[in-house]
């Protein structure tokens, strides 16, 4: 997600970081790179004018130039405009209704991902005591229906749907009357989409929104499309007055283009980004930590929501105590820790949520292929190997290596890192009192 212009973005203003004075010129003529950048990533040119505006004025302000780090002063700008582009205070977060159920309209066109997105933020809305429904008024598109009963099974929020409907403001009705009679707090409603933007389908979202009068609309787009998505965004917004929009696939778009310029260009902020196909693949929008993301400063605060949502808190805790001085951490806990990090995601993704972390890792540094391996090794041995790794001698190894399919060296490979992991936590016990 911005790969691209994260590197690109990094790229120019290191080049602010490393100057003790910057002059005008020298901020004018980094801005310019900063617009080639922008343009690059597939921003939207007249979003990507008014931002260098903005940036400028602030940039050649006396208290920039004659401040002690310049530089640094220019890239908490940058920080601070690139985080308004993408929404003001309380913009992004969902609107809540005074009296439930809130009622979630999503809409788009067809292929942007709308069915799953309305099952991922069914998930994540759903708390014990604040039930959520799913309605299912998609009745074109071939199995639409089905498709939204199985996730929301996956997700465990009930769906509302008919049998042979053909009516989507019937189902829609009897879907509001459920939601009030369970007390639901959310209702979340996927409509039907097209291949492109038509006046049956919009008229048919008009009607919808006049029966259930939706304290959210979000538009449901695809960031691979780039300034398309932006122009969807617009058309959808015209005619419907949506409330944000939530930008699909962006784990596969290193550009980003469509998520900084859909703001600048309906005035409607974005609220959520899909980053995966797993239910739990949503983020909400942060402007201040997307901002952060895109300029390479780490977002702490996803990393621990991301380690919330996926790590055992049991577990976790246990491994705590073997760090901090009760009992010996072993391959098993070893194994254990692996796994739980690998719930959280992809290595990669990771690692850039940690500030100060290495952009450019060693080739197959953080390759999950290795991590398989690892893991293969581990479940090769015996128990009484994995609690004891000073009994591996080299008749023990050769057959662990043979019963994981790897070399010998890696299995060598891995006790002694081990071993000099083991050497490290002994001395860090030593500072660390016990718990």
């Amino acid at each position: 997600m911005f790969e691209d212009l994260s590197n690109n973005l990094d790229a120019v203003l290191r080049r602010f970081r490393q100057r003790g004075v910057l002059t005008e010129p020298m901020i004018r003529e980094g801005l310019r790179e900063v617009r080639r950048v922008l343009l690059e990533a597939d921003v939207n040119f007249k979003v990507t004018r008014q931002f260098l505006v903005r940036v400028q004025e602030r940039a050649l302000g006396e208290r920039v130039v004659k401040s002690v780090s310049p530089g640094q002063q220019v890239v908490k700008i940058v920080h601070d405009e690139l985080a308004a582009l993408m929404g003001g205070d309380g913009e992004t977060g969902l609107q809540w209704s005074s009296a439930p159920p809130t009622v979630l309209m999503m809409v788009g066109l067809q292929g942007s991902g709308k069915t799953s997105t309305a099952a991922k933020l069914a998930k994540r809305l759903a708390r014990p005591g604040k039930g959520v429904l799913l309605a299912a008024c998609d009745l074109y598109r071939p199995a639409a229906v089905d498709q939204l009963r199985v996730l929301g099974k996956r997700a465990g929020v009930p769906v509302c749907y008919e049998d042979g409907a053909t009516d989507p403001l019937a189902v829609a009705k009897a879907a509001h009357r459920r939601a009030r009679r369970e007390k639901a707090s959310a209702l979340i409603v996927d409509t039907a989409g097209r291949l492109q933007i038509d006046e049956p389908m919009m008229a048919e979202l008009e009607r919808l929104k006049a029966v259930l009068k939706p304290r959210e609309i979000l538009l449901v787009a695809d960031a691979m499309t780039g300034q398309e998505a932006v122009r969807i965004a617009q058309g959808f917004d015209e005619a419907l007055d949506v409330t944000g929009f939530v930008l699909t696939k962006m784990d596969g778009d290193a550009r980003g283009g469509a998520a900084l310029s859909i703001r600048g260009v309906t005035g409607k902020p974005l609220k959520f980004v899909g980053t995966g196909e797993g239910l739990d693949a949503l983020e909400a929008v942060d402007p201040d930590r997307m901002a952060g993301r895109i300029l390479q400063m780490g977002d702490v605060v996803g990393l621990v929501e991301r380690a919330s949502a996926t790590v055992d808190a049991e577990e976790t805790t246990r491994l705590q105590k073997k760090l901090t001085g009760r009992g010996r951490f072993t391959l098993e806990d070893f194994l254990s820790a692996m796994r739980q990090v690998q719930k959280m995601g992809p290595l990669d993704q990771l690692m850039k949520l940690v500030p100060g972390a290495p952009r450019a890792l060693p080739a197959g540094a953080i390759d999950p292929k290795k991590m398989k391996h690892i893991e293969a090794i581990i479940l090769s041995m015996t128990p009484d190997e994995r609690r004891t790794p000073k009994i591996l001698d080299g008749s023990r190894r050769k057959r662990i290596a043979r019963g994981s399919g790897r070399p010998v060296s890696e299995v060598n490979r891995l006790m002694k890192r081990f071993a000099e992991m083991e050497k490290t936590m002994k001395r860090m016990k030593a500072f660390i009192p016990s718990m």
